[in-house]
């Protein structure tokens, strides 16, 4: 009883400091102005050693800057996020009517993701409710590169030693039996994507169920995201990956996406 006491009061002691970072992002985000800490600490009714300890941890880490009169800013920390969720929503808001036709065309529903370290995380879908049983992605869910059809088209850029790390870092740990656990049959296949311009996981993340995927391209020609279909592997058909495709490659137009892509893993192959 006295250890889940204890558990609770750090626990509310962590929020608080959550609460008061929060409360002088906003005081310095409304200001007109650099404002001083005198300002800032009563303005969020703290301490100001408290304030000062906080703004110090914010500087830190970059969501706060002091300029050399002692006065608090943003930081450029939080324009690099908001460059991040504004390019996000950008990209979900172009993906949206075409996810929508090609799922109206496959009756599967339509997934869209992108990168994020190790993983893959799902930011949009388009569900068919044409069919009594279907596969279901989670948005904000998340799962490994190595277990996925549009974690492979992610892999399949990767230089060499970025490649050589992800294996190293995941052990290219086995979800099912058909899960892909050899670095170099893996590599193989992840590059071979980038050629062909569509990847297929098939039950390698769940039994019963398939995937096929394609990349998603800005206008440098980098890779920011892929579309998916997946479904229970017996209604697979290879007459969806030239319409997914295309789909990818009207979504990567809208991003500006001219058809050139400058990649080159062999130039970067031991950077």
């Amino acid at each position: 009883m006295w250890l889940f006491s204890e558990y609770e009061t750090m626990t509310k002691s962590a929020i608080q400091v959550i609460d008061r970072a929060a409360a002088l992002i906003d005081l310095i985000a409304a200001g007109d102005k650099n404002l001083p800490l005198k300002v800032l600490a009563i303005d969020a009714d703290l301490h100001p050693s408290s304030a000062f300890r906080i703004l110090s941890s914010l500087v830190t880490h970059g969501y706060v800057e002091r300029d050399e009169a002692g006065r608090y800013k943003l930081g450029r920390k939080l324009l690099q996020l908001g460059g991040r969720v504004q390019a996000h929503v950008s990209l979900r808001e172009d993906a949206r009517p075409i996810m929508e036709s090609l799922r109206d065309s496959l009756q599967e529903t339509i997934n869209l993701t992108i990168r994020d370290g190790n993983e893959v995380v799902y930011i949009e879908r388009a569900i068919s409710n044409k069919r009594m049983m279907r596969v279901e992605q989670v948005v904000g869910g998340r799962a490994p590169l190595h277990v996925t059809a549009v974690g492979k088209l992610f892999l399949g850029e990767e230089n060499d030693r970025g490649f050589e790390s992800y294996a190293r870092e995941t052990r290219l740990s086995a979800f099912t039996p058909h899960t892909i656990t050899r670095a170099d049959v893996l590599r193989a296949e992840c590059v071979e994507s980038l050629e062909t311009r569509y990847a297929v996981d098939s039950e390698e993340a769940e039994p019963g169920v398939s995937c096929v995927a394609v990349p998603v391209r800005d206008h440098s020609g980098s890779l920011v995201a892929a579309m998916s279909v997946s479904a229970p592997t017996a209604r697979h058909e290879e007459g969806w990956i030239p319409r997914l495709q295309q789909a990818g490659m009207d979504l990567s137009s809208r991003l500006g996406y001219s058809g050139h892509q400058p990649v080159d893993r062999d130039s970067n192959a031991h950077g």
